[in-house]
C-alpha cells in the first residue's frame, strides 16, 4: 500500500474514534514508522510501504484508536523547542508548564537568585528542573517527586540534555524528605489539583478529562483530593520553611482555583506577598504566583 493511501485510511479511523487533530497525529505515526520528518512525508506520498512498516504503523495506529495519547505510542514529546521521554509513569508535557516556566525565568533571570538553589516539587519528567537548568546556567537545581518510577524518567531526561551533574533528584513525599531550613530562592511546582471526584467518576463529571487523561496519565500525578485543592493547600502551608526570604513560589492550578489558591497563600499569618496569577493562552488562570517574606520588607 502506499504512503498516501496508508495516511487516507487512518485519518479516516482516527476521526471516527473522535482523536482530535487525525492529520497531524497520522502524519506523526507514519513519520515515527518510516522514519521521516513532516516534509519528506508528504514527498513520499507514492512510495510503497513494506509489510514489516505496514504491520508496525497498524499496531501504533491500535493503541491510538483505543485512546493511547501519542505522546505515550511514539515515547516523546516536545517541551520548551526540546524532545523530552514519556511514558506511563509521568505526566505528559502541556504548553501550560511552559508558562510556569516563563513566569519564574522572567523573575530569576538577572537576579542573584537566579544561581538557585532552585527546587522543582513533583518532578515528573524532569521537564521543570531541567529547563530551569539550561535556561539558568548558573543554578543548582532540586527535583523531588514521590514516584521512583517518574524519577527514573527524569534521570534519563536530565542525561539527555547534558544537565544531570546540576539537578540533585531526591525520592521524597513532597517536602517531607527535604528538612526544614530557608534554603530555596524558589519553589517551583505543577501539583495534582484534579478533583478526586472526576477521577473516580464514571458519570458525567468524568466527561471533564478526555479518555487519554483518565485512562492512561498516572491519576498519582492528577488526585488533587477534594475540589482538587488538598496538595496545593499542604504546599503553600509547608513552602515558607524551605524558602528563603524574598524567595518565590510558582505553582500551576486548575481552571477555576485561582481565588481559593490566593486565599491559602494570604491567609492569616501568611508571609507571602505579591501575590498574581497569569492566564494560560486559553484565558484561563493558570499560574499562581508569590513571593515570600513580609510585604513591609519587601
Amino acid at each position: 500500500m502506499r504512503v498516501a493511501e496508508l495516511y487516507k485510511d487512518a485519518v479516516q479511523r482516527l476521526q471516527a474514534a473522535d482523536v482530535s487533530e487525525p492529520e497531524i497525529e497520522t502524519a506523526l505515526l507514519l513519520g515515527h514508522v518510516l522514519r521521516l520528518g513532516r516534509t519528506q512525508l508528504l514527498l513520499a506520498a507514492d512510495l510503497i510501504v513494506s509489510q514489516a512498516d505496514g504491520d508496525s504503523f497498524a499496531r501504533l495506529l491500535a493503541r491510538r484508536l483505543q485512546r493511547e495519547p501519542l505522546a505515550y505510542i511514539l515515547g516523546e514529546r516536545e517541551f520548551w523547542s526540546r524532545s523530552f521521554l514519556v511514558n506511563r509513569d509521568v505526566l505528559i508535557p502541556r504548553p501550560e508548564t511552559e508558562l510556569l516556566v516563563e513566569r519564574a525565568l522572567a523573575r530569576l533571570k538577572g537576579t542573584p537568585a537566579a544561581r538557585g538553589p532552585l527546587l522543582d516539587l513533583g518532578t515528573g519528567s524532569g521537564i521543570i528542573a531541567i529547563v530551569l537548568a539550561l535556561e539558568l546556567p548558573e543554578a543548582m537545581v532540586y527535583a523531588i517527586d514521590r514516584s521512583r518510577a517518574a524519577l527514573e524518567v527524569a534521570c534519563a531526561n536530565a542525561r539527555r540534555h547534558g544537565v544531570a551533574d546540576r539537578i540533585r533528584f531526591v525520592a521524597s513525599d513532597w517536602l517531607a524528605g527535604i528538612g526544614n531550613r530557608p534554603f530555596f530562592e524558589a519553589v517551583l511546582s505543577n501539583p495534582p489539583y484534579v478533583p478526586q471526584e472526576i477521577l473516580r467518576s464514571s458519570g458525567p463529571s468524568a466527561e471533564a478529562l478526555q479518555p487519554e487523561v483518565l485512562n492512561y496519565e498516572p491519576h498519582l500525578a492528577l488526585d488533587g483530593g477534594t475540589a482538587g485543592l488538598e496538595t496545593i493547600d499542604r504546599l503553600g502551608r509547608d513552602i515558607p520553611a524551605v524558602l528563603r526570604p524574598g524567595g518565590w513560589v510558582f505553582m500551576e492550578i486548575g481552571a477555576e482555583q485561582a481565588d481559593v489558591v490566593s486565599d491559602m497563600f494570604s491567609r492569616p499569618g501568611s508571609r507571602f506577598a505579591d501575590l498574581a496569577v497569569t492566564a494560560d493562552y486559553a484565558g484561563f488562570p493558570r499560574i499562581f504566583e508569590a513571593r515570600f517574606g513580609r510585604a513591609d520588607s519587601l
